[in-house]
């Protein structure tokens, strides 16, 4: 299995120009003061291998979820705990970082009950296919959008004490705000303090890292609380920049992790 992944690894640097090139442009934005050349490049073939073992993989461990619990392993489940027993429900923040649907389906197994926002993939037969498997495997999917619906079904499923998992590392465009990420502005969602906002759930950092032997390891950080600040816009944007400030700091120490294919910086502040 992760033979085949690192070919298609080798093949999909080699074959798919664009997004090579946006992975390359993106770890010289984050990295121009830091890492030559070289370096950057080695970056960026390990990312495309992490990204084709972790495709491979999750397709294999979705038709055998028995193996889940002996390849996830769990650091900081005490953080889980603690949050849920605040009774408001729980925010897991994160990225588009390591296995991170192996990160959701293992919660899922530790008998939590756990939704995900996500995008619709672009492709709907790809979409159904994984839709089914989410549903088969107990992990609830809220959509981003229509929007409204995904803000109630969020509020909801916190007022019922269960988990929401927001990834917050994306290009967020006008809706959101921009914070510093590794030293740039870059447009960030608000979702995350606006639901703690409305709901009282604390927000829990978490991370999901592959480990040399290809097991995998879930780093559960303290609970974040709302920081108020002189008004709701200075509340909001200061309590992104801590989440965000999280994310930079794992993807600093895991560089390979993160998907280095999307534009982070691609809106700009006005």
């Amino acid at each position: 299995m992760y033979g085949f992944a690192d070919g298609l690894a080798r093949l999909g640097y080699l074959f798919a120009v664009r997004q090579r090139r946006i992975a390359l442009e993106s770890l010289s934005i984050a990295f121009e003061r830091e890492k030559d050349k070289s370096e950057i490049a080695a970056i960026a073939k390990a990312c495309f291998a992490v990204m084709a073992k972790g495709m491979v993989e999750l397709i294999y461990l979705m038709e055998h979820p028995e193996l889940i619990r002996s390849k996830v392993k769990i650091e900081g489940r005490e953080n889980l705990e603690q949050a849920f027993n605040e009774g408001k429900g729980v925010i897991g923040v994160s990225a588009h970082f390591g296995s991170f649907p192996l990160l959701l389906l293992r919660l899922v197994q530790e008998g939590i009950k756990t939704n995900a926002i996500i995008r619709f993939a672009r492709d709907e037969k790809i979409e159904r296919y994984f839709q089914a498997k989410r549903q088969e495997l107990g992990l609830n999917t809220i959509y981003s959008t229509p929007r409204k619906t995904c803000v109630d079904n969020s509020i909801k499923v916190l007022r019922n004490n269960e988990f929401l998992f927001i990834p917050v590392d994306q290009n967020f465009g006008s809706g959101g705000v921009f914070v510093e990420f590794f030293g740039r502005q870059a447009a960030t969602a608000t979702g995350p303090v606006i639901f703690a906002q409305r709901t009282g759930a604390p927000i829990l950092p978490m991370f999901i890292v592959r480990e040399k032997d290809n097991s995998h390891r879930i780093i559960i950080e303290p609970a974040l609380h709302i920081e108020e600040r002189e008004n709701n816009e200075a509340t909001i944007q200061h309590n992104i920049s801590r989440i965000t400030r999280i994310i930079e700091n794992y993807i600093r120490i895991y560089p390979q992790e993160w998907g280095w294919i999307h534009r982070r910086w691609k809106s700009r502040p006005v």
